[in-house]
C-alpha cells in the first residue's frame, strides 16, 4: 500500500486545472511556504528580507481569501451570510481588500494587540477573533484535502464549515468596525439614500432642460463631477424643497453630508430666491460649463421656458464656485420659445 505522503503527491492537482479546489490548494500551498520562510527568518539580522516576505504573505492572504470568496459563490450562493450591513460602514473603508485588514485584525487581537482600539473593547472581540481564526484553518484543511480527492464537488461537511466561516467573518467584521469608527443609523441610511434620488433627479431635469447631454454622461464627462452636485445644490433648495436638503429640519435631522454646511445653505437659499426665472436659468448655465466658457454665447444650449421652475430660487455664487462670481449676474429676456441670453 502505497504511503501516505506519497498517495497525495499523486493526487496532487495541475497547475492549469481551472477548478476553483484545484486553485485553492496552490493558493494555499504559497501562504503555508512564506509563513514558513517568515518563522525560519531572523528579522533582527535581515530585516530587508523580513519587510519582503511581509509583503509576500499579505498578497499571498488576499489571493487565496478570493479564491476562497469564489468557491462560496459557487458552493453556498444561496446560503451566505447577509452583507447588508456593509451600508452602514463610511465609505472609505468599502475597499477590496477589506476582508484581508479583517483577518489581520483578528490575529492582531488573538496576540494581544489591540490596534486603535480601547483595551476593554478589543478583549470583548478576542473570542470572536479565536473563532474566526479557527474556522479558517478548518476550511483550509478541509477545502485542501477535497482538492486532493474530488475537486469537483462539494460534499455536505465542505458545505458546513464554508457556511460557519462566513458567518464567523460577518459577524467579526461588523463587530470590529462598529468598535472603530460610528457606522450609520437606519436613518442616516435613508437619508443617504434621499440624496442618491435628489442626484437622479437633478440628472433627469438637466438633461430635459439642455444643460447636460446623455453623450455627457455616457462618455463620464470629468466635468459632471462638479455640475451635477452644484445643480442638485439648487434643486434640493427651490425645486424640492421638501427632500433632504430640506431647512425646515433641524441639523440633527439632516445627513451628515450636508448638516455642517446648514448655516450656509440658508445663506445660499436666501440669495437665490430673489432671481427671477430667467436669473436662474443663466445661474444654472453657468454651473453647467467650464470657467473659461460665457453661458451667454451662441453655443450655450438652450433651457426652454417650459422646463424653467416657477418658483422663485436660491443661490450663493460665489460659495458655489460660480465663475467670475463677483460680477452681476445677466440676466435672461422673456421671449417667445427658449429664453435667449442678453448679449
Amino acid at each position: 500500500m502505497l504511503p501516505a505522503a506519497l498517495r497525495r503527491w499523486l493526487r496532487r492537482p495541475k497547475r492549469s486545472d481551472p477548478r476553483l479546489l484545484s486553485q485553492f490548494f496552490f493558493a494555499d500551498e504559497r501562504v503555508t511556504r512564506v509563513v514558513a520562510e517568515i518563522n525560519g527568518l531572523d528579522a533582527e539580522q535581515d530585516p530587508q528580507q523580513y519587510l519582503v516576505l511581509l509583503n509576500q504573505l499579505h498578497l499571498s492572504q488576499a489571493h487565496l481569501l478570493a479564491v476562497l470568496e469564489r468557491i462560496m459563490e459557487e458552493c453556498i450562493p444561496t446560503q451566505r451570510h447577509s452583507r447588508d450591513y456593509l451600508v452602514k460602514f463610511p465609505e472609505e473603508l468599502l475597499v477590496d481588500n477589506l476582508g484581508n485588514h479583517m483577518l489581520f485584525a483578528a490575529e492582531c487581537l488573538l496576540a494581544g494587540t489591540f490596534l486603535e482600539m480601547e483595551e476593554s473593547d478589543g478583549a470583548q472581540l478576542r473570542p470572536q477573533a479565536r473563532n474566526l481564526l479557527c474556522s479558517l484553518e478548518l476550511v483550509r484543511t478541509v477545502l485542501r484535502e477535497q482538492s486532493l480527492s474530488q475537486p469537483s464537488s462539494y460534499p455536505e461537511p465542505v458545505r458546513a464549515v464554508l457556511i460557519q466561516f462566513d458567518r464567523l467573518f460577518a459577524e467579526f467584521e461588523l463587530s470590529y468596525v462598529s468598535s472603530l469608527v460610528a457606522v450609520k443609523s437606519p436613518d442616516e441610511i435613508y437619508r443617504q439614500q434621499e440624496i442618491i434620488v435628489l442626484f437622479c433627479e437633478t440628472v433627469e431635469r438637466a438633461l430635459h432642460l439642455g444643460y447636460l447631454t446623455q453623450e455627457m454622461i455616457d462618455g463620464y464627462e470629468p466635468l459632471l463631477m462638479f455640475t451635477i452636485p452644484r445643480l442638485a445644490i439648487i434643486s434640493g433648495l427651490l425645486i424640492y424643497p421638501e427632500g433632504p436638503l430640506s431647512l425646515e429640519r433641524s441639523p440633527e435631522e439632516m445627513s451628515r453630508v450636508f448638516s455642517p454646511f446648514y448655516n450656509l445653505l440658508k445663506k445660499i437659499r436666501d440669495l437665490l430666491r430673489v432671481l427671477s426665472a430667467e436669473e436662474l436659468c443663466l445661474l444654472e448655465r453657468s454651473l453647467c460649463t467650464a470657467e473659461q466658457e460665457d453661458p451667454c454665447s451662441p453655443e450655450a444650449p438652450p433651457a426652454w421656458g417650459a422646463a424653467v421652475p416657477s418658483v422663485d430660487p436660491p443661490a450663493p455664487f460665489s460659495l458655489l464656485d460660480i465663475p467670475n462670481a463677483t460680477q452681476p449676474l445677466p440676466t435672461c429676456t422673456t421671449q417667445l420659445g427658449p429664453p435667449q441670453c442678453s448679449g
